[in-house]
């Protein structure tokens, strides 16, 4: 029996999207270049994810395994391609991992055949996502995401608990499960990111202390703790590195986002903030530096945000939000891969020396409406001075 003549259909408009160029959008600010398409959808998934080819049990060719979304990637560059390790999420609201791959990181992304299986460790676990991809000194690559279970403690079937699960590789196609990290002072942690090096022959993660999982609650922002073993992380204590604060882009919540990227001056790290609205959580993406000797401590901060949502961005699954967790440096351009609205990939570009001028030259958030008015009159009154003697 023949193949149904959609799965032709099908299959050529993927090969027509995965080919389409993307190009710079016209958006501009100095920092960094939006591009007009996003790098992954739900239409980049394969035919053969989400049909049963046979038509002698499918025979009106119907989706018997649907996909929802393609958002929150973690990106890693190996061998000169791009890899993005996406969350794909099933009409069924499960999320899992897949490995798409790039010549060139802005556009045809191209998925590997099957997904990633994750060796089924933690029964209680329900749903996972959001993996950082972390090229660690010991020699392994890293991936670190939320593991999501039902909250058992409570009589409320949308309740979960939030843990940082830990998986390691060394060429995205074999996984070792690792037991779940462990924070002593903080009963939920997601938003976990591995550093890259050791410090002080320890690993260390930046972590989001939690009460709960949709509340912080007592938790002050992003934080630091180390632990010994990898094999069995532990972190008895965290320190507040990126604090949220009263009436900014990080009030709600903060979390942190790509792995940090090590410059000259300092680890600049890419971060997500939420602040409420009366239409709901608001999140964007910002940055800020830690010290190369001390990676908790806080060096720069800019003002506001790096990436907020714009145009048809807004609109999606959770709207108007922006979320990244994952970014890569190849000969000195940063991809910063970011979703929009928990339904899309989008790509951002700029390069070291750009993002080390913005976190380490645009002015720090004073804190207050007459000080903000004060600080762009200064800047004002600079530019008209500076015309003037042109």
């Amino acid at each position: 029996m023949k193949l149904h003549e959609q799965y032709f259909v099908e299959k050529n408009k993927l090969e027509k999207l995965i080919a389409t160029k993307n190009r710079k959008s016209d958006f501009y600010n100095g920092i960094y270049d939006r591009y007009e398409n996003p790098v992954l959808t739900r239409e980049h998934i394969p035919v053969e994810w989400k049909y049963d080819l046979n038509p002698e049990i499918n025979p009106y060719f119907m989706e018997r395994l649907g996909v929802n979304a393609v958002f929150n990637s973690g990106a890693i560059e190996l061998d000169g391609k791009f890899y993005l390790v996406a969350r794909v999420e099933g009409n069924d609201r499960k999320s899992f991992f897949a490995v798409a791959e790039s010549d060139n990181g802005v556009d045809g992304f191209r998925f590997w055949d099957y997904p990633i299986l994750l060796d089924d460790v933690c029964p209680e676990e329900t749903n996972v996502y959001d993996m950082r991809l972390t090229k660690h000194e010991d020699g392994y690559i890293y991936g670190v995401f939320c593991s999501e279970s039902k909250d058992t403690t409570v009589n409320d079937l949308s309740a979960a608990v939030a843990a940082a699960g830990i998986v390691r590789t060394k060429d995205l196609k074999t996984w070792e499960r690792l037991p779940n990290l462990k924070t002593l002072r903080s009963p939920q942690q997601r938003n976990v990111v591995l550093h890259p090096e050791f410090i002080n022959g320890k690993y260390a993660f930046y972590t989001r202390p939690m009460d709960d999982f949709i509340d912080t609650g007592s938790g002050g922002g992003v934080g630091f703790g180390l632990c010994d073993d990898i094999e069995h992380a532990v972190i008895d204590e965290e320190i507040i590195t990126s604090k949220r604060k009263y009436h900014t882009i990080t009030e709600a919540k903060n979390g942190a986002g790509a792995v940090p990227i090590k410059t000259e001056k300092g680890w600049i790290h890419i971060a997500h903030g939420v602040r409420n609205t009366a239409a709901g959580l608001r999140y964007v993406i910002y940055a800020f530096a830690t010290a190369l000797d001390d990676p908790s401590r806080v060096i720069a901060e800019p003002s506001g945000m790096l990436i907020g949502p714009r145009d048809w961005e807004r609109v999606g699954d959770v709207s108007n939000v922006v979320f990244t967790n994952g970014a890569i440096v190849k000969d000195d351009v940063v991809y910063i891969y970011y979703a929009s609205s928990d339904t899309r990939l989008h790509v951002a570009t700029t390069t070291i020396d750009r993002l080390v001028d913005y976190v380490f030259q645009t002015p720090q958030d004073p804190g207050r409406s007459v000080e903000c008015v004060a600080q762009r009159c200064d800047l004002i009154r600079k530019n008209l001075e500076y015309l003037k003697s042109l």
